[in-house]
């Protein structure tokens, strides 16, 4: 192996790292894939979590400076074809492979700056607008990869990993509530006054993430099989995450993290694994 080859190999191993580190459920998922795409998938969350870490979690420094370093680097790694930045390097070889379109990256990096502003009260436009560059890119950007070059395919499929984005981020609103309300000052869902959280308003948020889950469902199972059971195992995580919230008041909800523990997390994705062994899932 040549030096550059032993580079690009050691930025994989980063972003696998990287993956695993900060994401056990959906690197217990990702093992589903089939090794052919896996390593993408990791460059894909890699860069993705830099980013929203940046605007989530360094709260000591000077975000939107950081942002724009980022931003910055990735602009000279398309152009150069080269980073420093072992992410970034990882991201742009994948987004080369699969024909990533620039467009989807720039409403990715789009909604991250719009975490660094004023989240709050956020009209049906700009949650929309939100949603489809945090989430709903994300999924295309993976699905670029499932179906490598097949533009048919990509098409037939976008809207539904589009809604399988959405149901995700939602759920990750109501998750996150209690962070992102009490120590971010962030509210994403319009028309909701979280200061007055009802079950009214729950229940309706609930009902938009069913229907996204429903129309997703349809397109896993389109999938090809090498992609299949690991966003069907990610799907089943989320929907036993999204049956816990729907059992949780919302004021709990506006003052607990929910989580779905270890042990169920293993019971599910030994259930999808067999499922994949026999080519079916229910």
């Amino acid at each position: 192996m040549n030096n550059l080859l032993l580079y690009k190999s050691t930025c994989e191993k980063t972003s696998h790292f990287m993956t695993k580190t900060y994401s056990t459920s959906f690197y217990w998922a990702s093992m589903l894939f089939k090794p052919s795409i896996r390593q993408h998938i990791y460059n894909i969350y890699g860069f993705v979590r830099l980013a929203d870490e940046i605007v989530d979690t360094f709260h000591d420094h000077d975000k939107a400076k950081l942002l724009n370093q980022l931003k910055d680097q990735y602009y000279h790694a398309i152009k150069e074809g080269i980073s420093l930045n072992p992410i970034l390097q990882s991201f742009v070889s994948t987004q080369h492979y699969a024909h990533i379109p620039q467009d989807l990256v720039e409403a990715f990096l789009h909604s991250m700056e719009m975490d660094l502003g004023e989240i709050k009260n956020l009209d049906d436009e700009k949650y929309r607008e939100y949603i489809y560059g945090s989430a709903e890119v994300v999924g295309l950007m993976c699905l670029h990869v499932f179906v490598h070059n097949t533009t048919e395919d990509y098409e037939k499929l976008k809207p539904y990993a589009q809604s399988l984005g959405a149901a995700f981020q939602k759920i990750n609103f109501l998750r996150d509530i209690s962070a992102d309300y009490n120590q971010l000052n962030r509210t994403y869902f319009p028309h909701v006054n979280f200061d007055n959280f009802t079950l009214e308003d729950k229940n309706t948020i609930e009902k938009d993430i069913a229907k996204d889950f429903a129309h997703a469902l349809i397109g896993i199972k389109l999938l090809p099989v090498s992609s299949r059971f690991a966003v069907y195992m990610a799907y089943k995580y989320y929907i036993n995450l999204f049956m816990k919230i729907k059992g949780t008041r919302p004021e709990v909800l506006l003052n607990t993290r929910i989580r779905v523990s270890n042990a169920r997390k293993a019971y599910l994705y030994a259930q999808v694994a067999i499922s994949q062994n026999l080519q079916s899932f229910a």
